[in-house]
């Protein structure tokens, strides 16, 4: 597996969003393959970047190839990956391959499909805080390396958002059960 350099994540997130599914997902000793991601541009309502930068949403403005870490609805973190200025990729899900028994510990859980099936599970599984906000992910201790040559990827509307609510800028690896909610 080769990690995926910089240039990778500096085109339009939907296409970003699209090709991310099957690639693997490290974090320091835990990780999995990405089943499920949405895409946000800059001029899409649903962003954190719709209305320009802000402290908050500073790392969606700067290099691609970053993590982009944000709190929630105040309960939980979340993981995106920032592609072109004031674009990310969010990812939703993942099939756990690597520290499953360290991901179990986290969440308080033995069910593997439930460990990574959402975003807040995910960052819990993985450790994933604000402290990670701004880390390049094309080195350890976070990165993201390729997957298969082909895989099946479906696509849909995004969901938990309230705005922006049609664009089909949600993808999953078809046939998973590690989707935080069916297509």
């Amino acid at each position: 597996m080769t990690v995926l350099p910089q240039s990778f994540y500096s085109r339009d997130a939907v296409i970003v969003a699209r090709e991310l599914i099957g690639c693997v997902f490290h974090v320091q000793n835990t990780g999995g393959i990405i089943v499920e991601t949405e895409a946000y541009r800059p001029d899409d309502p649903a962003s954190h970047s719709f209305n320009g930068p802000t402290p908050r949403n500073k790392t969606m403005f700067g290099p691609p190839g970053h993590l982009y870490v944000y709190r929630s609805y105040g309960l939980h973190w979340c993981a995106n990956i920032v592609c072109t200025p004031g674009s990310a990729v969010l990812i939703r899900a993942l099939e756990p391959t690597t520290g499953i028994d360290l991901m179990k510990l986290r969440r308080n859980i033995s069910d593997v499909t439930n460990l990574c099936s959402g975003p807040g599970k995910l960052t819990q599984s993985l450790g994933i805080t604000a402290e990670m906000d701004g880390v390049a992910m094309t080195s350890e201790p976070i990165l993201v390396t390729s997957g298969p040559a082909t895989t099946s990827t479906i696509a849909g509307l995004r969901i938990g958002i309230s705005k922006a609510i049609d664009q089909p800028w949600r993808f999953g690896l078809d046939g998973s059960k590690y989707l935080s909610r069916k297509f």
